[in-house]
């Protein structure tokens, strides 16, 4: 069962309260999303370490009813 994109941005937020969270549809199947979140969270963390973030955001949906997740991630400017 696919996800919707705004499923995926309250977990994101549920996560992250003061994340700014953008979410497309890339094949309009409810399978593959881009995100771009960008949280004062992430300052001064590794990607990879935001990206585990957000990975963990998404409790295990990852793989499961959300197929792929082109992830940006960054703290504000």
């Amino acid at each position: 069962m696919a996800m919707q994109a705004t499923e995926i941005e309250a977990m994101i937020k549920s996560a992250l309260p003061d994340a700014v969270v953008s979410i497309q549809d890339l094949a309009g199947d409810g399978d593959h999303y881009a995100a771009t979140v960008v949280s004062e969270s992430f300052r001064g963390i590794s990607r990879v370490k935001q990206h585990q973030i957000v990975y963990a955001a998404l409790r295990g949906e990852m793989g499961g009813a959300l197929h792929a997740l082109a992830l940006q991630t960054s703290a504000p400017e």
